[in-house]
């Protein structure tokens, strides 16, 4: 890979998780609203910019003909339900002033990602990663203390978000792909709730400002450029530096709620974030430390024979 087509993919890689990071602010813009009536219009222009990408792009006969397989399409309705429960818990901590929640819920996704595996497919667990489970469970209860109750928001994100992602692991579609069949699979209730919000005096087409209106109808765009952008980044770059890269759209959320929108960050709130913070050094210390890239280039000898 040359120097220039990996630039060019940090390039796209940093567009598409600072596109996903501002997308805070983005709703917070439309906080007027009801979350899930949010989401139904987000799943409906989303299907119809999908579409427009995948139809010039021949992956539409390509989506068909998996979906022919009736293993994949229940994965693809449960990546789609959990897709939804991600979305809506997010956008709602949005709107409703818990954007540092939702921090860390995308800094804990990693850790219970790694704790799935250990669980469900029966990776070999280390000590360093039962210690990493050890700060993520008393950065739990620190934080449950902090906000006297579980930081329920967070792991409803976390935990939607990895068990999502363990399910997109087994669907032979490209992102974009699976992406258009899972959005495809919700535009029925999507359209429903739209119904719905029509008759109430609080929804968007009886409520929103023309500016409003103009973010509502984006949505399904917003959604799509990151996807986009980070499609091309993991042609072009490697996933380790997409990986490390990854901790902007959280880092981005916990600036914009502390600083920007002056979210209540305590003393012992953030002393339940530096747990996390510790485990996910240690967790990216240790993933560098297996890769098999960076023990080649510590271990001379162990190095393929060209």
């Amino acid at each position: 890979m040359s120097n220039s087509t990996e630039r060019s993919g940090v390039a796209y890689g940093l567009g598409a998780y600072i596109t996903w990071g501002l997308l805070t602010i983005y709703w917070k813009f439309l906080k007027d609203f009801n979350a899930f009536e949010l989401i139904g219009w987000r799943i409906v222009t989303s299907s119809i910019i999908l579409l427009v990408v995948i139809i010039p792009n021949r992956q539409l006969n390509n989506l068909l003909y998996a979906l022919r397989d009736s293993k994949l399409r229940m994965r693809i309705a449960l990546a789609s339900v959990l897709l939804s429960i991600n979305w809506t818990t997010y956008v709602w901590a949005v709107v409703h002033e818990n954007i540092i929640e939702t921090a860390l819920g995308y800094f804990i996704a990693p850790l219970l990602t790694m704790t799935l595996g250990f669980l469900v497919l029966r990776e070999p667990m280390r000590v360093a990663h039962r210690a990493i489970i050890g700060l993520a469970g008393v950065a739990v209860v620190v934080l449950t203390y902090s906000y006297g109750r579980p930081p329920y928001l967070a792991l409803i994100i976390a935990g939607s978000w990895s068990v999502y992602g363990f399910l997109k692991k087994q669907v032979p579609l490209s992102s974009l792909e699976s992406l258009t069949a899972e959005v495809f699979a919700l535009l029925i209730p999507a359209i429903g709730i739209l119904i719905w919000g029509w008759t109430r005096s609080d929804s968007v087409p009886n409520n929103a400002t023309p500016m409003q209106w103009a973010l509502v109808l984006f949505t399904g765009l917003m959604t799509a450029i990151p996807l986009l952008m980070f499609g091309a980044a993991s042609r072009r770059a490697r996933l380790s530096v997409l990986g490390a890269m990854q901790y902007l759209v959280p880092s981005l959320n916990f600036l914009l709620g502390w600083l920007a929108y002056d979210e209540k960050l305590d003393t012992t709130r953030v002393v339940g974030f530096m747990l996390v913070w510790i485990g996910l050094i240690i967790f990216l210390a240790d993933s560098l430390r297996k890769s098999p890239r960076l023990d080649a280039a510590l271990n001379p000898k162990s190095r393929p024979r060209q």
